[in-house]
């Protein structure tokens, strides 16, 4: 081994992703703190864009079979050796216990992932890190057990609402080959997974913060003009718990003479049912889908809005927001905040302070977005109390030097 040979390995779900630029901005900062990593990716990129925070990243990047059947070869190797590894018998019978309880192809894809991954993991690699804690986990967990490695995730929102409560307890114990330590973005999400783990240490409240590096200084905003075009915007992938199709309806009750315009960014699996839904209230000709946007387009978009307006809410299967990144850029760019009191937002924003929380009932949106309609200078001083909050509280330094002991931490325990 070298010194410049990575000692942790990464795994993430998909490289490089723009809905999840608050990894990348992590990845970057541990990289420049003097931690050396590859990245482990289970899928390939479908993004036709990245963000500048994926060009500064100087790690390997690796990619794991997305699906089995597409590497035979590689995985058959991998299976075949996995056997002479020294937790085999232990990978193997929490795989077996895994499997009887949910015997799906994504459940076995995990293991062959994983019997690869240890494989070809380098002869330096000291521990294991994984973003996410529902598949990225699996796949950390059972390389880990299999190479006799110490591991950790980082846990975020829909890995915690969704996954199996029997397995979100066996991955946080350590009487299972649980992970040495956990981190997680919110105390919403850091209050639950500490009493499923019933040991408070072994989860760490790391909020992501922001990096105001990455990011122009705030315009000077003037309140705007009484009867002045109202700019709402937002960022967010067009799946359920975003609620766009509540706002959707709040945007169809405003009043007639209210003269807006609402920009979406983001793609998502839900984009044709949205465009279908503002059409249906005729309001289609009011909106801008702009899609997958880069950074500097995002930046452009936010500092000439009004409003920024996330109406986050849970969906059907129990996902969630955990804070969403996309408050805290708004709040760098003083653009005044409306949202919902879901999850960890309360923990951003206190209604009436840094933002307003509404209902996500339509008609209390739409009674919200009035209400920034009607006094102009509400907007403002809100947007004024954000930035103050952002810039106190929820910086990214503190984070990542926390995050970058706990792993250092990880690695000193490997044997």
């Amino acid at each position: 081994m070298t010194a410049t040979d990575p000692t942790l390995a990464v795994v993430v779900k998909g490289w490089p992703r723009l809905s999840e630029t608050f990894i990348a901005q992590e990845l970057v900062a541990l990289e420049e703190a003097g931690l050396r990593f590859d990245i482990w990716s289970l899928r390939h990129p479908t993004d036709t864009k990245t963000h500048p925070l994926h060009d500064r990243l100087r790690a390997n990047l690796r990619y794991l079979p997305e699906y089995l059947r597409d590497e035979p070869r590689r995985v058959a190797r991998a299976m075949g050796a996995a056997a002479d590894l020294p937790g085999f018998d232990a990978a193997a019978a929490i795989y077996a216990a895994d499997l009887a309880r949910d015997d799906t192809p994504n459940r076995r894809r995990r293991w062959g992932q994983a019997c690869v991954m240890a494989q070809e993991l380098p002869p330096g690699t000291r521990g294991i890190y994984a973003h996410f804690l529902h598949t990225p986990a699996s796949v950390a967990r059972y390389a880990a057990i299999l190479r006799g490695l110490p591991w950790s995730y980082s846990a975020h929102a829909k890995d915690i609402w969704t996954s199996p409560e029997w397995e979100l307890r066996e991955k946080l114990s350590a009487d299972t080959h649980g992970a040495t330590f956990g981190a997680t973005c919110t105390g919403f999400g850091a209050a639950h997974l500490r009493k499923l783990a019933g040991d408070g240490d072994r989860v760490d409240l790391i909020y992501h913060g922001l990096d105001l590096d990455r990011f122009p200084p705030p315009p000077d905003r003037a309140a705007r003009a009484p009867g002045a075009p109202l700019r709402l915007m937002s960022v967010g992938r067009l799946v359920e718990k975003k609620g766009f199709d509540r706002l959707i309806a709040a945007l169809a009750l405003l009043p007639a003479d209210l003269d807006w315009h609402f920009t979406h960014i983001g793609g998502g699996a839900l984009d044709a049912q949205m465009r279908g839904l503002a059409a249906e209230h005729g309001v289609a000709d009011r909106i801008a889908w702009q899609g997958a946007c880069d950074q500097p387009q995002v930046i452009a978009a936010m500092r000439a809005a009004d409003l920024f307006v996330l109406p986050s809410r849970v969906a059907r299967d129990g996902d969630r927001d955990g804070l969403p990144n996309v408050l805290m850029e708004a709040a760098s760019q003083k653009l005044p905040i409306l949202s919902t009191p879901v999850s960890a937002i309360p923990e951003f924003i206190d209604s009436g302070v840094h933002g307003l929380l509404s209902d996500d009932a339509p008609e209390a949106l739409a009674a919200a977005i009035r209400r920034f309609a009607a006094d102009p200078a509400i907007g403002p001083a809100m947007a004024e109390a954000a930035y103050d909050r952002l810039r106190a509280d929820f910086m990214m330094a503190p984070g990542i030097a926390r995050l970058h002991r706990r792993l250092r931490d990880l690695l000193e325990r490997a044997p």
